[in-house]
This record gives C-alpha cells, structure tokens and sequence, in this order.
C-alpha cells in the first residue's frame, strides 16, 4: 500500500511537472508589463507570470513573519517544560472509538 502511494505521488508530481513545462513551451511569445511614467518591461510570458508567483510568494510569507515572531516569542516565554508540554513528541497512548457509520 505504501509502495502504491509513493507511486501515485510520483505520478501526480510527474503530471504537474509536465503541465507547468508544456505551458512554458506554449507561452514563450514576448509580453510587455507597463509601469508608471512610460516605463515596460519585454520578456516571455512564462517569465512574467514566474516572477507574479514568485513575488506573491514573498509577499505572503514577509506577511506571516509577524504572526511567527510572537508565536517563537510566546514559546520562549512558557519554557522548555511548557513547550515540549504543548508539543507531544509520543502519539496519544488512548484508544480510537470510531465515529459513526
């Protein structure tokens, strides 16, 4: 069963690889992105939309880097007993009751 996940993440990986490869053979006209008082940029659309990803990417983690901080912060503050506390390294030794049918 194992062996059949691993083979199907393979394969999932292998699909969005050669969907993301087929859309940048197919996109490699020039697009042009106009900024402000009369200034492009020319390049391949695949490179402009790597570069939209690429910059709400870090966006989106310089936006979480705060929330980060005052989590590190307030496990520094509990200490070590507080904070292995609240993250079990064991699983939970009591049993599974199976929900409903």
């Amino acid at each position: 069963m194992k062996r059949l996940l691993r083979l199907l993440q393979w394969l999932l990986k292998a699909a969005v690889f050669f969907t993301l490869f087929a859309f940048a053979v197919n996109n490699q006209q020039e697009t042009r992105v106009n900024f402000f008082f009369s200034t492009y940029w020319s390049a391949p659309t695949v490179l402009v939309v790597l570069c939209a990803f690429t910059l709400g990417v870090v966006v989106g983690v310089l936006g979480m880097v705060p929330r980060w901080w005052r989590e590190r912060q307030a496990v520094k503050q509990m200490g070590p007993a507080a904070a292995s506390a609240a993250q079990p390294d064991t699983p939970s030794t009591t049993p599974e009751v199976p929900r409903g049918i």
